[in-house]
């Protein structure tokens, strides 16, 4: 599939991804413990999403993932929200985006992704970093399949298919998103050379190394330490641009719904990502503006 977004892949800099939307949205003052997460206040505070994608944008950020991580019909209902609005919502996910580009003030082009996270991140009960969540690759594309088509439709950049933790999910999203019209990434969550599932990453990789639609694989919302690895054995088994973007190098604690441990992520490691494939580069969960600064400047040229 080709795109500007895709030739904007194999030319030129790489493109610098946005940081954790929770994390910048808490130190404005946010409370995101109900299980909708940052998916709430496109519903009650939309401005409030606009300004952390204006942060990211103006830290250095090329492209904005939307807060729609965990925006489902299903995740919707349970807080009363209808099918209609919640459509209405997941659009607005990317328009909020769309117009903080618009805001923002550089001559970059900025670019937009429509974020699909897995099955686990509606549950809200951190089983996206473990998968397996015993349905059937079948009921798993039923689920996402009707939020792509709603995302897609609002026509953002990319679609990115995020903190995927098994290879069957994995499939399940790789048919979903076909004839979209939209390409798409699809990012895994790892443990060391592994998915959060126990599969090995070539494998895991391989699933979409001939999906058109899928112009760049890799890995998020796992340890800094893990991200090299992974790099190089997604550009050798896929042949494709590569994305990554970690966390802090902290813990989640889903029980008590709470980060852990101390911060490794350092911008002096973004070189030798980008050196072994990396296409797309930025940070995921406790990475706020100031390290995406530092990350758009470690892949500055001169």
């Amino acid at each position: 599939m080709t795109s500007d977004f895709a030739d904007a892949l194999v030319s030129g800099r790489p493109l610098v991804l946005d940081g954790g939307m929770s994390n910048q949205l808490e130190s404005a003052g946010h409370d995101l413990s109900d299980g909708l997460w940052s998916a709430r206040l496109l519903a009650e505070e939309p401005e409030a999403i606009g300004e952390a994608h204006l942060a990211y944008f103006e830290a250095g950020a090329d492209v904005a993932i939307t807060a729609s991580y965990q925006a489902t019909f299903e995740g919707f209902a349970r807080h009363g929200v209808g099918r209609h609005a919640a459509s209405e919502l997941m659009a607005l996910s990317v328009e909020s985006a769309r117009e903080a580009a618009r805001r923002a003030r550089t001559d970059r082009r900025l670019w937009v992704a429509a974020s699909a996270g897995p099955y686990g991140a509606m549950l809200a009960d951190g089983s996206e970093y473990r998968g397996r969540y015993g349905l059937g690759a079948g009921e798993l594309e039923r689920f996402h399949r009707p939020r792509l088509e709603v995302l897609a439709a609002a026509r953002p950049d990319v679609l990115a298919l995020e903190t995927v933790p098994d290879t069957e999910e994995a499939a399940a999203l790789l048919r979903a998103v076909r004839h979209l019209g939209v390409p798409a990434w699809l990012s895994y969550t790892v443990a060391g050379d592994r998915t959060r599932a126990g599969q090995p990453l070539e494998e895991a990789f391989a699933l979409a190394a001939d999906a058109d639609e899928v112009i760049a694989v890799g890995v998020n919302c796992c340890a800094p330490e893990d991200v090299a690895g992974a790099v190089e054995t997604a550009a050798r088994v896929t042949g494709k641009p590569v994305v990554v973007y970690p966390n802090s190098g902290e813990a989640w604690d889903a029980e008590a719904r709470a980060w852990r441990g101390r911060s490794s992520f350092a911008a002096r490691e973004v070189r030798g990502w980008r050196a072994a494939g990396a296409r797309l580069v930025g940070g995921c969960c406790r990475v706020g503006p100031e390290a995406i600064r530092s990350v758009a400047a470690a892949l500055t040229p001169g």
